[in-house]
């Protein structure tokens, strides 16, 4: 498949256009121009570069590319080792942040619903049909431990809960996928039992605490590895072409 079809397919299922971001979405370093084999995952680490190398792969698709905002510009260090990497094997990189977080379907929110059996009823932001951080419910009502538990078994990683003094049950839940805890508060105002993100701040505890809501830090990456995953079982079912995704383990 040409580079440029393959780019506005992505487009097409991901429509990058209709939302702000921190970095450009879609094709960020140009390589061959044919696409037959690719590698996806979360973050463009030189690991994940040397494992696209390896499998002689045309593309590389992830959710954290390169050139962020405020970043520094030169290419220099450890971004010209990676851009290197990539030129020097003529690789394509695709990077898609939160157009991957917010699909209805492919995005690492509704993978993450899906994987711990909650029900999307909508958008956390209500009256914003493209909010990022989003809300739903459980299938039945379960105790803040019993939750904890399912989550650390469903991503295999042990997360971080911060339990309200009520330690009330959880019916509805919000979630923000990576960096969004900052939600926390809007989803409290909404009297939400529980808010899943991937990472915790200093203040989240006080916000758990104070405001009466379950809080659970999951890990940025490990709630953000099914997105890319989905993301590449649908272009093999749908463009027939060769798609591995392949897990950079991250503690974080």
């Amino acid at each position: 498949m040409l580079t440029s079809e393959f780019q506005q397919f992505l487009n097409d299922v991901l429509q990058p256009n209709q939302i702000k971001d921190f970095c450009p979405n879609g094709l960020q370093v140009q390589g061959r121009d044919e696409i037959h084999k690719i590698v996806t995952g979360v973050t463009a680490t030189e690991a994940l570069i040397d494992e696209a190398i390896a499998c002689n792969a045309d593309a590389l698709l992830v959710h954290h590319g390169y050139f962020w905002k405020g970043e520094s510009q030169p290419i220099t260090g450890m971004k010209y080792q990676r851009i290197k990497k990539l030129l020097d094997n003529n690789i394509n990189l695709f990077a898609y942040h939160l157009p991957l977080d917010i699909h209805p379907e492919l995005g690492n929110n509704a993978q993450l619903a899906k994987l711990l059996g909650i029900k999307t009823t909508g958008p956390l932001e209500l009256g914003n049909p493209i909010s990022v951080p989003v809300q739903g419910e459980l299938a039945f009502n379960i105790d803040g431990e019993s939750f904890k538990q399912l989550i650390d078994k469903k991503l295999a990683r042990e997360c971080l809960h911060i339990a309200p003094p009520s330690n009330k049950s959880i019916k509805t839940v919000a979630w923000c996928t990576g960096g969004g805890q900052g939600y926390i508060e809007l989803a409290a105002a909404q009297g939400i039992d529980a808010f899943i993100s991937g990472e915790a701040s200093e203040q989240t505890t006080h916000v758990a605490r104070e405001l009466d809501i379950h809080f659970f830090a999951a890990g940025h990456h490990a709630t953000e590895r099914y997105g890319a995953k989905a993301l590449g079982e649908y272009i093999t079912v749908e463009l027939g072409l060769d798609v591995e995704f392949v897990d950079i383990d991250n503690p974080v």
